[in-house]
This record gives C-alpha cells, structure tokens and sequence, in this order.
C-alpha cells in the first residue's frame, strides 16, 4: 500500500492510493495493524503494527499476520492461520483453517490455500489455484512391493 497518510479521528487513519482512492483505517487493538473499516478482523487475531488489511477481508480468530504483510480486498482468513512477514494475499483469496503462509509468499488473486496447508518461503502461488495439504509421510508397507 502506498500513498499519503493522514489522522483525522482519534484512532484512525486515512490513506490515499496513487489512483485518488481515500481509505480509512482502524488500529487493530492487537498488535496494532492497519484494518480497513470495513473489514471484519476477529478480536483474537493479531495484525502485526505494520501490516494492512484491506476492504471487505475477513480474518478468524487465533490468526497472526506478521510485519509488512498485505491482505488485499475480500480475501478470507479462517482461524489459527500464520501469515509470515512480507506476504501478500491476493484479492478474493481464500486461506483455510490453520493454513500457514511463510514470509515473502505470494498469493494470487482468488486462489485458495486449504485446511492446514503450507506455502513455503518466497512460494508465488498462481492466481485460482488450489493449495492442498498438509503432506504426510506414509508408512512404507502401504507401497507393497515391487515384482
């Protein structure tokens, strides 16, 4: 997010996108982040003092969103997610329940990462796809064997 910032109300602040686009922004009470005021970031969560949260995002409770991460408009978050620094969710994402997304990760735009998935660090994951997870290790009887 880039552009000017000014404190108008006590508790919030506006930015001004290179496009003309004023936004208003609340302080998440945990951790001190920048939420749009119209995004739902549940009480429990915590958004790191330099991370922003965009327009219509909603974030689950138990969920942490590290330093100078970026959730973009509409993207969902289910609970217990972690997100690492400098990650960015693209527009209409969807992040499932206790995913984790590791610094520097690059979500795109309607993509969907599943129920207790991992990105890895400096991962881009192409806008629409899908995230499946978590891999496990299998016992090596269920091979059988080879003739």
């Amino acid at each position: 997010m880039s552009g000017s910032r000014t404190e108008r109300k006590p508790g919030h602040v506006e930015v001004e996108s290179a496009h003309g686009r004023v936004a208003a922004y609340v302080r998440h009470p945990n951790g001190g982040g920048l939420v749009e005021v119209t995004a739902r970031v549940h009480v429990g969560a915590t958004v790191h003092e330099s991370a922003y949260v965009e327009a219509g995002a909603i974030v689950g409770d138990g969920t942490h969103i590290g330093a100078s991460s970026w959730i973009d408009s509409d993207v969902m978050i289910g609970a217990r997610v972690r997100i690492g620094r400098n990650v960015h969710l693209g527009s209409g994402s969807r992040i499932a329940d206790g995913a984790q997304i590791n610094a520097g990760a690059r979500i795109g735009e309607a993509a969907i990462v599943a129920t207790r998935a991992r990105v890895s660090t400096d991962t881009v994951v192409p806008h629409g796809a899908v995230v499946l997870g978590p891999a496990r290790r299998s016992p090596r009887s269920d091979f059988g064997t080879a003739a």
